[in-house]
C-alpha cells in the first residue's frame, strides 16, 4: 500500500502533515528502509549534542529520539487493536507525561538505537502479517478515525518528521 492509496480515514490536520512529508511511498519499504538508515542517523549525532535543547522548554535530542520510539509503540499497538477488529475507542497519551519520566538522561546512544530497532523489528513483523484487506480496518484513537494504514504511514512520517527538526535545530 502507498500514501496515494489512502482513501478513509482522510488524517486528522495535525497528522496528516506526517503523511505529507513522506511523498508517494510504499508502506513496508518505507518502513525497512527507516530500520536500515535512522540507527546510522542517530549513531552520527555527537554525543555532546545528545543533551542539547536549542531553547527553554524545548526537549534534548536524546528525548526526541526517545519520544519516536514511544509514539511508535502506542501507533503499533494500536494498528493491533484495529487490525483485530477491537472498536473500543481508545485514549489519546500525554507525549510531555511520556518525556519527563522517560529518564533518557541515564541511557546511552546504543541503548537507544537497540530499541529503536527492536520496536521497527515488531512493527515491521506485525505489518507483514497484515493481508490487503486488514490494512482499512479503522478504530477511533484520540477522538479521531484512525486505519491500520494510516497508523503505519503515520510511524514513518512522524520519525521522518522528527529527524528533519533534529537536523534543522539541534544539528545544524
Amino acid at each position: 500500500m502507498r500514501t496515494t492509496d489512502i482513501v478513509l480515514p482522510k488524517p486528522a490536520p495535525f497528522y496528516k502533515a506526517y503523511i505529507d512529508v513522506l511523498g508517494d511511498v510504499e508502506l513496508l519499504g518505507m518502513l525497512e528502509r527507516q530500520l536500515d538508515n535512522f540507527p546510522k542517523f542517530i549513531e552520527s549525532i555527537p554525543d555532546d549534542k545528545m543533551s542539547y535543547a536549542y531553547g527553554p522548554d524545548k526537549w534534548t535530542t536524546a528525548q526526541v529520539l526517545l519520544h519516536i520510539i514511544d509514539s511508535e509503540r502506542v501507533f503499533q499497538y494500536r494498528a493491533l487493536r484495529f487490525s483485530r477488529g477491537d472498536q473500543t475507542s481508545l485514549p489519546g497519551f500525554d507525549q510531555d507525561l511520556y518525556v519527563l519520566n522517560s529518564e533518557v538522561e541515564k541511557r546511552s546512544k546504543e541503548s537507544i538505537i537497540k530499541e529503536y530497532r527492536t520496536v521497527r523489528e515488531a512493527t515491521i513483523s506485525l505489518y507483514r502479517s497484515f493481508d490487503p484487506s486488514i490494512l482499512g480496518r479503522e478504530g477511533l484513537a484520540s477522538s479521531l478515525p484512525w486505519s491500520v494504514a494510516l497508523l503505519g504511514f503515520v510511524i514513518c512520517g512522524h520519525q521522518k518528521h522528527h529527524r528533519n527538526i533534529l537536523r534543522e535545530r539541534y544539528l545544524p
